[in-house]
C-alpha cells in the first residue's frame, strides 16, 4: 500500500482521472452541441388528457431538441352528451361544453417521468399544472405535488390567466391577473424556485383600433409585485386571434428594457404566435432586432400538444426557419438552447434545495 502511493504514481492516477473527466465533459459538451434546440413549452397531454407515451415522445425528440419543459394540460374538455351527443370533442373549439381544472395531471406527468432512467429523466424539467389559478388553495396544491413527489418538478405552468375562447369556457370564478390567489402562488413560486410559464393575451380579440391592450398594465403591475419570481410569459403574449399590435415590439421592449423586470423573460412556442413572427420580412426582422438586442430574455418552444410523430412535434421549430437565418450566431444559441440551460438549471438547483429542507421534514413527521 505504502509503496503503492509514492508520489510519482499518485500523480500518474490523478493524470488520469483528470483525463478520464476532460473526455467524458468533453463528450457531454459533443451531445450538447448536437441539438438544435431546447423546448421551453411542450404538452406531453391534450385537452382529453390523452397523448404518446413519454418513451414514444423520446423517440420523437430524437437529435434535435436537447431537453423539454415537460406538462399536460390542466383544463379538461367535458364531453357533454347533452350538447354533443356521440361526437366526442377532443380540443376546445369543439365543443361549447365548459372546461374544468383537471389536477390528476400533475400524478400523470410526475409517473411518466419517474418511469424513465436518471439519463432520460435529465432531458426533462416537469411543471405542474393542475391547479386552479384563482383558489387561494392553489399553492398548498403545489407544494403538496412538490411533498408527493421530491426530485421530480422544475417549475408551474403553462398556466392560464386570460385566453382568447378559453377564459369564458372555464367551469367557475374566471380568472384574475388582479386575483390575490395569483399572487399567492407566485410568492410561493419565488420562495421555492420554481419557473413560471404563463399564459396572457395581451390584448382582447379584436380590439378597438388604436386602444391601449386590455391586460398589458396589469401584467406589468403583477410582474413587479413579484421580482423575486422567474417569470416566463409564454408566445410574447400572442394568440390565435390576438395579433401584434402596431406597438407590440415596443411594448416588449419597454417590458425588456425595464430593470425592475429583469426577472421576466419571452418564449416564442405555438405555431399560431410564429405565424405572426414569420408573416413577412419585416416582421421577422423587428423580432430579429429585438432578440439581438436582449438576446438573454428569449426561449424557443413548440407548444406541442400531444404529438403523434417527430415531423409535428418538429413543425413549429421548422417554421422559425426565417427566424434563426435572421439571428447571429450567438443570439440564436441562446434562444434556442443556452437561456433554456441557464433558467432551468438554476431553478432545478433551487427547488431540489427547498425540498432537501422541507420534504424530508413532511415525511418524518
Amino acid at each position: 500500500m505504502n509503496r503503492f502511493w509514492r508520489w510519482p504514481e499518485r500523480l500518474l492516477l490523478v493524470a488520469r482521472i483528470v483525463v478520464l473527466l476532460l473526455i467524458g465533459v468533453a463528450s457531454g459538451r459533443a451531445q450538447t452541441n448536437n441539438y438544435e434546440f431546447n423546448d421551453s413549452h411542450f404538452h406531453l397531454t391534450n385537452n382529453v388528457q390523452e397523448g404518446p407515451n413519454i418513451r414514444d415522445f423520446l423517440n420523437m425528440m430524437g437529435s434535435p431538441a436537447g431537453r423539454v419543459a415537460l406538462f399536460g394540460i390542466p383544463l379538461q374538455q367535458q364531453w357533454s352528451y347533452r350538447v354533443d351527443g356521440d361526437r366526442a370533442p377532443r380540443y376546445y373549439l369543439h365543443s361549447d361544453a365548459p372546461l374544468y381544472y383537471y389536477s390528476f395531471t400533475d400524478a400523470w406527468i410526475a409517473m411518466a417521468y419517474k418511469s424513465l432512467t436518471k439519463e432520460q429523466q435529465a432531458r426533462f424539467d416537469p411543471m405542474i399544472t393542475g391547479f386552479n389559478p384563482t383558489d387561494m388553495y392553489a399553492a398548498d396544491h403545489i407544494r403538496r405535488v412538490l411533498q408527493t413527489f421530491p426530485g421530480v418538478f422544475t417549475g408551474i405552468g403553462e398556466f392560464t390567466i386570460h385566453k382568447e375562447f378559453v377564459s369564458a369556457k372555464i367551469s367557475g370564478e374566471v380568472a384574475s391577473l388582479q386575483d390575490p390567489a395569483l399572487d399567492r402562488i407566485l410568492e410561493f413560486a419565488a420562495e421555492v424556485g420554481l419557473v413560471v410559464l404563463i399564459h396572457n393575451d395581451f390584448d382582447i380579440p379584436f380590439p378597438k383600433e388604436g386602444s391601449e391592450p386590455a391586460y398589458l398594465s396589469q401584467l406589468k403591475a403583477l410582474f413587479k409585485r413579484h421580482p423575486n419570481t422567474t417569470i416566463i410569459w409564454a408566445h410574447m403574449g400572442l394568440g390565435r386571434v390576438v395579433r401584434p399590435s402596431t406597438n407590440h415590439a415596443t411594448n416588449i421592449e419597454e417590458i425588456l428594457s425595464d430593470p425592475d423586470l429583469r426577472h421576466v423573460y419571452f418564449d416564442i412556442s405555438w405555431d399560431e404566435a410564429a405565424k405572426y413572427i414569420v408573416a413577412s420580412t419585416e416582421a421577422t426582422k423587428i423580432t430579429a432586432d429585438l432578440m439581438q438586442r436582449y438576446p438573454d430574455r428569449f426561449l424557443f418552444g413548440t407548444d406541442a400538444a400531444a404529438p403523434t410523430d417527430q415531423r409535428k412535434y418538429l413543425k413549429v421549430f421548422y417554421q422559425y426557419e426565417p427566424l434563426w437565418k435572421s439571428l447571429n450566431a450567438e443570439t440564436s444559441r441562446k434562444v434556442r438552447l443556452q437561456n433554456y440551460e441557464r433558467i432551468f438549471d438554476e431553478a432545478r438547483r433551487k427547488v431540489r434545495s427547498w425540498e432537501s429542507a422541507h420534504v424530508a421534514a413532511v415525511n418524518s413527521n
